[in-house]
């Protein structure tokens, strides 16, 4: 038995891999971040920056959640309209591709042009770039690829099934604000603290799920082991597991010193096993991650099945 929002999902997912994340000014990641970014101008300043600080993100994440909301309810009559709207919108939610396509190019440019694979690494990692050798690149993408697995597709597919496209625009605000103004600095350690608070409670659920599906996809070991013994060892209470899953995987050494802003930040390591990295490391990465996504997607399926079953 299988029924229309999965038919969506699969649409969706399949849109993802073939064309990965469209880059245009309507996308509507773009349209939430221009929003965040003309209110946070507004309010970041003077007294009370925690207070307003919450009240703009508590205000941002409701007021997409019930725009979308509204606009399902309005179209929702039009089954040709709705089924492409929905399909689209799900298919901008999602990103279990995009990032594996840049990874993959990153490789291959450090090949050639070093001072043009340090720059498009720097549009995808918040890490300064220009120090970096091959091997600082190659665990920067490792890092960012386990990552994004959890808050760019296993996040948004979980509040998927949860509450539909709704649900995945109000975690998606939230991860957005997270990214623009969840930084322990004097600019935002105080306007962006619930933004960042919100955003990690919205990920403490997937990025454990995450490291379940890096298990299943690999049924290796050390996947458990490395993220219940490392996984604490990063700033965010959720990023460390997907990146320790990771190192397991390739039983490697992530984490530690990194430069922010011309800053080092003496971040822990994630691993015990210090090692060179190599193009097969990247390769195998995508490659895992590829696989656990296919596996998050036929596990939604069976689950949305297992309900419609359930529910008669």
């Amino acid at each position: 038995m299988f029924n229309i929002e999965m038919t969506y999902l699969i649409a969706a997912f399949t849109l993802d891999r073939i064309l990965g994340d469209p880059e245009f000014r309507y996308h509507p990641i773009r349209a939430i971040g221009f929003t965040a970014k003309f209110l946070e101008r507004m309010l970041n300043r003077g007294k009370w920056r925690k207070f307003k600080g919450f009240l703009f993100a508590f205000c941002l994440i409701i007021s997409w959640y019930f725009f979308f909301h509204s606009l399902e309810l309005i179209i929702k009559e039009n089954g040709i309209v709705y089924g492409i709207y929905h399909i689209l919108f799900l298919y901008f939610g999602l990103s279990s591709y995009e990032l594996s396509k840049r990874a993959l190019l990153i490789e291959d440019l450090m090949k050639e042009n070093m001072s043009l694979a340090k720059h498009k690494l720097s549009l995808i990692v918040g890490r300064d770039t220009a120090p970096l050798n091959e091997q600082g690149i190659r665990k920067a993408l490792i890092e960012t690829l386990s990552e994004n697995l959890s808050d760019g597709f296993i996040a948004p597919l979980f509040y998927y099934l949860l509450g539909g496209l709704p649900l995945i625009y109000a975690y998606k605000v939230a991860n957005t604000l997270d990214s623009m103004v969840g930084y322990k600095n004097e600019k935002f350690a105080e306007f962006g603290f619930f933004a960042a608070k919100i955003d990690d409670a919205l990920n403490f659920i997937p990025a454990r799920i995450t490291v379940l599906l890096l298990f299943l996809s690999t049924f290796n070991k050390r996947v458990i082991t490395y993220a219940f013994k490392y996984g604490r060892n990063h700033p965010s209470p959720n990023s460390g597991y997907p990146e320790a899953a990771m190192a397991g995987i390739l039983q490697c050494r992530l984490g530690g010193p990194t430069y922010y802003g011309g800053n080092l930040i003496n971040k822990p390591f994630i691993g015990g096993v210090e090692r060179v990295l190599f193009q097969e490391d990247i390769l195998k990465s995508v490659k895992v991650i590829k696989r656990a996504s296919y596996l998050a997607l036929a596990l939604s399926i069976l689950f949305t099945i297992g309900l419609i079953k359930k529910g008669g």
